[in-house]
C-alpha cells in the first residue's frame, strides 16, 4: 500500500485531468473576472497552497481529501506562475517551456541520485514527497506553459491542442501495455501531458465563442469540475483500498 499517494488508477487520472481544467479556469476566475489581478491572486493561492502542504506533510499518510486539496490548488498556482511570467514580465511561452522543461529534469535528476527511483509508490518519506510536489508543480506550470503556447502562441486553437496532447496521451497508454515501455517514463510523460490536455479543456470550455471557446464561462466550468471532484474524493475516501491497479507504480 502506499503511504503518501494515492493509487494510480483510473479514478486517479480523471481527478487528475478535472483538477488541471479547474487550475486553468478558477485561475482566471479569480485574476480576471474577478479582477483580483496576477499578483494578489498568486499571494492569496500560494498561502492557500502553503497552508494544505503543511497539513498534508503532518498527515504522514495518503488520505483523498488532503491529497487532492494540495493537486487542485498546486495546479492552480502553476498555472498563476506561468500567466504572471508572460503577462506581467512579458517571458515568451517558448522560454518558459524551455525554463520549466529544464527545470523539471533537474529536479527528477536530484530526485534519482538521491533516492535513486522515481516510482510512485516509493513516495513513504517526507524527503521523497518534497521532491514529488515540486516536480508535481512544476508540472503544472510546464504544461500550462505548452498548452498557451499550442493553442494560442501558435494558432492551433483549443480543440485541436486537446486532440494533441489526447494523442499523445493514448500513445503513452498503448506504448507501456503493448510495446513495454518503462513504467516510471510512460506515468511521468501522462502526468506531465495531462495538464496541457486539462488547460486546454478549460480553455475550450470556458472562453467566449468569438476566442474559440465554448463560453460556458469561468464560473461554471470551475464549479461543475470541483463538484465532480469532490464527488470523486468522497467516493475514494469510504472505499476500501484495494492493490495497485497501475504498474506504473513499479521501479521497471
Amino acid at each position: 500500500m502506499l503511504d503518501r499517494v494515492p493509487e494510480v488508477t483510473i479514478y486517479f487520472w480523471i481527478i487528475k485531468v478535472l483538477a488541471t481544467t479547474v487550475g486553468e479556469t478558477a485561475a482566471d476566475f479569480l485574476s480576471i473576472t474577478l479582477n483580483f489581478g496576477l499578483s494578489l491572486t498568486s499571494l492569496i493561492m500560494g498561502a492557500l497552497l502553503s497552508i494544505a502542504l503543511l497539513n498534508q506533510f503532518r498527515l504522514k499518510r495518503y488520505i483523498p481529501l488532503s491529497y487532492w486539496l494540495v493537486v487542485v490548488l498546486i495546479s492552480i498556482v502553476g498555472t498563476l506562475i506561468t500567466d504572471q511570467l508572460v503577462d506581467d514580465f512579458g517571458i515568451s511561452l517558448q522560454t518558459t517551456t524551455l525554463v520549466f522543461t529544464v527545470m523539471l529534469l533537474g529536479v527528477f535528476g536530484f530526485w534519482y541520485q538521491s533516492e535513486k527511483t522515481l516510482a510512485m509508490h516509493s513516495i513513504n518519506t517526507p524527503k521523497r514527497e518534497l521532491f514529488y510536489w515540486i516536480a508535481i508543480l512544476l508540472t503544472f506550470a510546464l504544461g500550462t506553459s505548452t498548452g498557451d503556447l499550442l493553442a494560442e502562441a501558435l494558432g492551433l486553437g483549443y480543440a485541436p491542442s486537446a486532440f494533441v496532447f489526447g494523442s499523445a496521451i493514448a500513445l503513452i497508454t498503448i506504448s507501456y501495455y503493448y510495446w513495454t515501455m518503462n513504467a516510471v517514463l510512460a506515468f511521468w510523460l501522462a502526468y506531465i501531458l495531462t495538464r496541457p490536455l486539462g488547460a486546454s479543456i478549460g480553455d475550450l470550455l470556458s472562453q467566449p465563442t468569438q476566442d474559440g471557446g465554448f463560453g460556458y464561462g469561468t464560473v461554471g466550468t470551475s464549479m461543475l469540475f470541483l463538484c465532480i471532484i469532490f464527488s470523486l474524493v468522497i467516493y475514494l475516501s469510504l472505499k476500501p483500498r484495494k492493490g495497485i491497479s497501475f504498474s506504473a507504480n513499479s521501479e521497471d
